[in-house]
């Protein structure tokens, strides 16, 4: 396949909006679907708004946003998907849902038609296994929020092709993402790196060893990063960290890997961060107070 002239996003959450965004702006038409209605109309408000943010700011010309969420139809059925080039999976960081996914997606594709998960850090090849199509499908792993984040990680399974590979990276570049080849290891590249520090700074908040603000302004001050880890955490999402950790975990069978007990406190209490409004830090005050 030469070229995505159509593409699918299933999961109309952060990353399934993020990923239409940047398609549709891009000149591509979009097939947005996820089960809950609900969710698609929040999708398209939040897509609309940021589109206007970037054109208030000149980044975009004006005119475009229109002309971009006309390029994005949504709905709840998977049929949608049936003149699509490539369908991209954005759906939460489970595997079971992630297959029960590809599962009701493949009869609704065309033969040629290739599948992409934004996994975060599950196996591509395993993922891959589970699909007719093993040879077609492909890690395409974006990150938050993805009309700013410039980076996509594309992981090669063991059975993707050469022309898969291609067309996806072909794709990436033209929605303006620079791509980094990653191998089909658990949590690839960034997470790989990013999330063992998180979980250190959270053993660190668990020990005694600094609270909230002092972890985060020591790493702000200290190592010159743009935000503390504990609110990157939360940015992310507490649950999403917990899924990558416990998938590094176990893939890798490494102790260094294992999940705070302090951040599966948090998860088990829905305090997931940013989206839930509470994290580690309360989001229901302005500025946002540490919780610990």
């Amino acid at each position: 396949m030469a070229e995505v002239r159509k593409l699918g996003v299933i999961g109309a959450g952060l990353m399934g909006n993020g990923i239409a965004h940047v398609a549709a702006l891009a000149g591509i038409p979009v097939a947005l679907v996820d089960v809950n209605p609900a969710a698609l109309e929040k999708a398209l408000g939040t897509i609309g708004k940021n589109l206007e943010r970037q054109a208030s700011k000149g980044t975009i010309p004006a005119g475009t946003k229109d002309e971009a969420l006309g390029r994005i139809t949504a709905g709840t059925d998977y049929a949608a998907f049936a003149d699509c080039d490539l369908v991209i999976e954005a759906a939460t960081e489970n595997e079971a849902i992630k297959k029960k996914i590809f599962e009701s997606l493949i009869p609704n594709l065309r033969a040629d038609a290739l599948i992409a998960s934004n996994t975060s850090s599950i196996p591509i090849t395993r993922l891959g296994a589970a699909t007719d199509r093993p040879h077609r499908f492909v890690g395409m792993h974006f990150f938050n929020p993805v009309p700013m984040m410039k980076l996509v990680e594309v992981i090669r399974g063991l059975a993707t092709d050469d022309a898969t590979v291609a067309a996806v990276t072909a794709l990436a570049q033209r929605m303006g993402k620079e791509v980094v080849a990653a191998a089909d290891y658990p949590a690839f590249v960034v997470n790989r790196i990013l999330c063992p520090m998180l979980n250190e700074a959270i053993f660190a908040l668990m020990e005694g060893v600094g609270d909230v603000r002092a972890i985060d302004a020591g790493m702000k001050l200290g190592a010159n990063h743009p935000m503390g880890p504990l609110e990157l955490s939360d940015f992310v999402g507490l649950d999403t960290l917990y899924s990558v950790l416990k998938v590094l975990h176990e893939g890798l069978g490494d102790p260094k890997y294992r999940p705070c007990p302090l951040l599966a406190k948090y998860v088990e209490a829905g305090w997931l961060g940013r989206k839930s409004g509470k994290g580690f830090y309360d989001y229901s005050t302005t500025p946002p107070t540490p919780t610990r």
